[in-house]
Protein backbone atom coordinates (compact mmCIF):
# COMPACT_ATOMS: atom_id res chain seq x y z
CA UNK A 1 0.00 0.00 0.00
CA UNK A 2 1.23 3.61 -1.01
CA UNK A 3 2.04 5.49 1.72
CA UNK A 4 -0.56 7.99 1.57
CA UNK A 5 -2.87 4.98 1.33
CA UNK A 6 -2.53 4.12 4.83
CA UNK A 7 -3.82 7.01 6.51
CA UNK A 8 -2.39 8.54 9.93
CA UNK A 9 -0.68 5.91 11.65
CA UNK A 10 -0.50 6.25 15.87
CA UNK A 11 3.48 6.51 16.98
CA UNK A 12 3.02 4.27 19.44
CA UNK A 13 0.61 1.75 18.12
CA UNK A 14 1.26 1.79 15.10
CA UNK A 15 -2.58 0.78 13.84
CA UNK A 16 -4.22 3.32 12.37
CA UNK A 17 -5.84 6.83 14.02
CA UNK A 18 -9.11 6.47 11.84
CA UNK A 19 -11.50 8.83 13.75
CA UNK A 20 -10.68 12.53 14.53
CA UNK A 21 -12.13 11.89 18.21
CA UNK A 22 -9.73 8.92 18.76
CA UNK A 23 -6.76 11.66 18.14
CA UNK A 24 -4.11 13.06 20.51
CA UNK A 25 -1.80 15.14 17.61
CA UNK A 26 -5.89 16.97 16.86
CA UNK A 27 -6.61 17.27 20.43
CA UNK A 28 -3.79 18.88 20.58
CA UNK A 29 -4.42 21.37 18.01
CA UNK A 30 -8.10 22.08 18.89
CA UNK A 31 -6.39 23.53 22.45
CA UNK A 32 -3.79 25.33 20.59
CA UNK A 33 -1.07 23.16 21.40
CA UNK A 34 -0.18 22.83 18.20
CA UNK A 35 -0.02 25.74 15.59
CA UNK A 36 -1.76 25.46 12.54
CA UNK A 37 1.82 25.79 10.89
CA UNK A 38 3.39 22.94 12.43
CA UNK A 39 0.39 20.29 12.61
CA UNK A 40 1.48 19.00 9.30
CA UNK A 41 5.31 17.92 10.34
CA UNK A 42 3.77 16.35 13.75
CA UNK A 43 3.21 12.80 14.49
CA UNK A 44 -0.01 11.05 15.51
CA UNK A 45 -1.41 8.93 18.11
CA UNK A 46 -4.52 7.46 19.69
CA UNK A 47 -5.61 9.50 22.64
CA UNK A 48 -5.31 6.42 24.67
CA UNK A 49 -1.89 5.92 23.38
CA UNK A 50 -0.94 9.15 25.24
CA UNK A 51 -2.25 8.40 28.43
CA UNK A 52 -0.77 11.52 30.26
CA UNK A 53 -3.26 13.54 27.94
CA UNK A 54 -5.93 11.28 28.18
CA UNK A 55 -6.41 11.05 31.99
CA UNK A 56 -8.00 14.74 31.81
CA UNK A 57 -9.97 13.56 30.00
CA UNK A 58 -13.69 13.65 32.00
CA UNK A 59 -16.63 12.20 28.87
CA UNK A 60 -18.74 9.62 29.45
CA UNK A 61 -17.81 9.07 25.88
CA UNK A 62 -14.43 8.34 27.26
CA UNK A 63 -13.58 5.85 29.58
CA UNK A 64 -11.30 7.16 32.41
CA UNK A 65 -7.85 6.70 31.90
CA UNK A 66 -4.84 6.48 34.73
CA UNK A 67 -1.29 7.35 34.89
CA UNK A 68 0.68 5.56 37.48
CA UNK A 69 3.81 7.32 38.56
CA UNK A 70 4.52 10.99 39.04
CA UNK A 71 2.63 12.27 35.90
CA UNK A 72 -0.66 10.91 37.74
CA UNK A 73 -2.94 13.36 37.79
CA UNK A 74 -3.81 12.28 41.13
CA UNK A 75 -0.65 13.86 42.30
CA UNK A 76 -0.28 17.28 40.79
CA UNK A 77 -1.38 20.16 42.01
CA UNK A 78 -5.38 20.07 42.20
CA UNK A 79 -5.78 23.91 40.69
CA UNK A 80 -3.54 22.77 37.89
CA UNK A 81 -5.41 19.48 37.34
CA UNK A 82 -9.11 21.32 37.42
CA UNK A 83 -7.84 23.77 34.77
CA UNK A 84 -6.25 21.15 32.80
CA UNK A 85 -9.18 18.83 32.67
CA UNK A 86 -11.81 21.52 31.49
CA UNK A 87 -9.37 22.56 28.83
CA UNK A 88 -8.86 18.65 27.61
CA UNK A 89 -12.60 17.86 27.93
CA UNK A 90 -13.46 20.84 25.62
CA UNK A 91 -11.14 20.17 23.11
CA UNK A 92 -12.09 15.90 23.12
CA UNK A 93 -15.84 17.54 22.89
CA UNK A 94 -14.53 19.63 20.16
CA UNK A 95 -13.27 16.78 18.68
CA UNK A 96 -16.56 14.18 19.15
CA UNK A 97 -18.73 17.39 17.45
CA UNK A 98 -15.68 17.82 14.18
CA UNK A 99 -16.42 14.42 13.56
CA UNK A 100 -19.77 14.54 13.35
CA UNK A 101 -19.65 17.97 10.99
CA UNK A 102 -15.61 17.73 9.60
CA UNK A 103 -16.80 17.80 5.97
CA UNK A 104 -17.67 21.39 6.03
CA UNK A 105 -15.16 22.87 8.03
CA UNK A 106 -11.89 23.53 6.56
CA UNK A 107 -8.76 22.32 9.53
CA UNK A 108 -8.21 26.65 10.18
CA UNK A 109 -11.94 26.03 11.19
CA UNK A 110 -10.99 22.83 13.88
CA UNK A 111 -9.45 24.83 17.30
CA UNK A 112 -11.69 26.00 20.11
CA UNK A 113 -13.58 29.43 19.48
CA UNK A 114 -10.98 31.12 22.28
CA UNK A 115 -8.05 29.40 20.68
CA UNK A 116 -8.67 30.64 16.64
CA UNK A 117 -8.60 33.78 18.76
CA UNK A 118 -5.62 34.03 20.81
CA UNK A 119 -4.11 33.22 16.98
CA UNK A 120 -6.06 36.27 15.01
Amino acid sequence: MAKCDEGYLCEVCGAEVKRLDESALYLQYVIGWIDPETLHTRKECHLRCNPALAQFIESPDFAPVVVEGPADCRLLDAAFVAERKMLITRGFERLQELQRHRSSLSVLEYPLPDVMQRWK
